[in-house]
């Protein structure tokens, strides 16, 4: 950004947060902690700004021809990775950014690409104990095709292998990006900032545009709900007049800012639920020291069974989840969705239709089960699932630890494999319903190119999963997906999931 008319050798002090007016809460983006997160050694610097300033300054070089912004080949040469990588890391960073970039030529911009390069760094929460063991046993036996394999691993290898884990919940999830976002915010707001002429903690400044690429990784809200634009919501650029360049800012003072607004969200969500939804923080992650601090969010029931809940989160922060349904069958259409993503967790021997255009898709810990998602238009991630048929028209899929499981798909980019998968089959997308061409069309997912073939493995062990590996795993060959035999296939025909809704109409209407 130009600075005219200003000497950036002389920053302003910037006005000092006041405390009127409504709190602000800051809450973490989870798409990239969810969706962005490449098992690819070669992208995890553990020694942060030291190597990530170099560099970001050889990608500015590289970049010289796009305008601040890094193609695959450039990408390639500056890490000493693979095309084929380069051109995955660039696809994943372009699935979690808050909105379509303008440029469809395959580039990224360079500091988007670097706090990507760095959240690389994180470690996910823990998965815990299922809270109805003995529920999800029954529907999800010990027992399974993979017995024989399971015999030859070792004692702690079975104990992984068997456990029945679930998702943290999203409360403790959000606390714990949050926490990690406060613990390495100063070295983020080091790779954003410029240098200019000064002492101490006035010789590095922030200007409005890079400023505003904090907007990848943290969300703004008032208390009362709704979401503040970044520049609206910092008192250092709010009041910049749109026809002048904005005074740049010491980024010392935009850190002092930050953090304390990330202190008082987590003060403040510890006040509003003082007791865990799932129990207590693990806090064996080492690399993030969490505050004792649970995110709240409202989850107004919208339906419910016996078996099973559909619940959407508040409006700054609405998503869908479908959670804990056993033996039964789920419809979810658009007008039934909240928000831009859905979260099936945790269903067991049951059909789940999801015919929604949605940004993204989570399926996590199911087992026996049909699910159907509609066109996602970002990124599906399908994870420690068992013996469960996936059909989705998406622009990328990731499938982490699954077994036995078998995925129809329609998809833009290669499906990316990626941990401990065993017995996985691929096919193409095998349904169709009226609105599936609409909904594609609506996030850009192009009928024409399906690479559900060219599954791309990244490898058994997962630097971004906080569980121990066992020694020596790292030296397994990961499996990949086989094709499903022709002869296996068959179609999900549209009137199956027309019959399905009349039935489900009808016995709604009885009861």
């Amino acid at each position: 950004m130009s600075d005219e008319g200003h000497d950036p050798s002389t920053p302003t002090t910037p006005p000092q947060l006041s405390d009127a007016g409504a709190p602000l809460l800051f809450r973490p983006r989870r798409e990239p902690f969810e969706h962005g997160l490449l098992p690819i050694p070669k992208l995890i610097f553990s020694d942060g700004t030291l190597t990530l300033g170099p560099l970001r300054d050889k990608l500015i070089g590289l970049s010289s021809t796009h305008a601040g912004r890094v193609d695959a080949p450039a990408l390639a040469e500056a890490l000493q990775i693979s095309p084929g990588h380069a051109r995955l890391v660039l696809d994943a960073l372009a699935s979690v950014l808050p909105s379509d970039p303008l440029d469809r030529a395959g580039t990224a911009d360079v500091y988007d690409l670097v706090l990507f390069l760095y959240i690389q760094t994180y470690k996910r929460l823990l998965p815990k104990a299922h809270k109805d063991s003995a529920t999800v046993a029954d529907v999800w036996p010990s027992t399974s095709a993979f017995d024989g394999f399971f015999s030859a691993l070792s004692p702690i290898q079975l104990v992984r292998s068997n456990s029945r884990r679930s998702m943290p919940s999203q409360a403790d999830e959000e606390a714990h990006q949050l926490s990690y976002l406060q613990k390495h915010m100063a070295n983020m707001l080091d790779l954003l900032a410029e240098s200019v002429e000064g002492e101490g903690d006035e010789c590095l400044v922030l200007t409005l545009e890079r400023f505003e690429h904090l907007g990848f990784l943290i969300q703004i809200g008032e208390k009362g709900g709704g979401e503040i634009p970044l520049r609206e919501a910092s008192p250092f650029f709010a009041n910049s007049d749109p026809d002048m360049p904005a005074v740049p800012v010491p980024a010392a003072h935009v850190h002092d800012w930050v953090l304390q607004n990330i202190a008082a969200s987590l003060e403040h969500t510890t006040e509003k639920v003082p007791v865990r939804e799932n129990g207590p923080v693990n806090t064996s992650d080492q690399d993030v020291a969490m505050t004792d601090a649970c995110m709240s969010h409202i989850r107004p029931q919208c339906s419910s069974s016996l078996s099973g809940t559909t619940m959407q989160s508040n409006a700054a922060r609405s998503q869908t989840f479908v959670e804990g349904f056993s033996k039964a069958s789920v419809v979810k259409q658009a007008c039934d969705i909240k928000g831009h993503s859905i979260k099936v967790l945790n269903c067991h021997d049951s059909v789940i239709y999801i015919l929604a255009p949605l940004k993204y898709a989570t399926v996590y810990g199911c087992s026996d089960s049909t699910i159907i998602l509609g066109a996602i238009g970002k990124a599906v991630r399908v994870e420690h699932c068992e013996r469960v048929q996936v059909i989705t028209a998406a622009k990328r899929i990731c499938i982490a630890n699954c077994r036995e499981c078998v995925f129809f798909l329609g998809v833009n980019q290669q499906p990316l494999i990626v941990g401990d998968n065993h017995k996985l089959q691929v096919a193409p997308y095998n349904t169709f319903y009226s609105q599936l061409g609409e909904h594609m069309a609506q996030f850009g997912i192009d009928a024409t190119v399906n690479r559900w073939n060219e599954p791309l493995v990244l490898g058994m062990v997962d630097p971004h999963d906080s569980l121990s590996h066992p020694a020596g795993v790292s030296d397994v060959q990961a499996e990949s997906a086989t094709c499903l035999d022709p002869a296996q296939f068959s179609n999900l025909l549209e009137a199956t999931i027309s019959i399905f809704f009349l039935t489900s109409f009808r016995f709604a209407c009885a009861a």
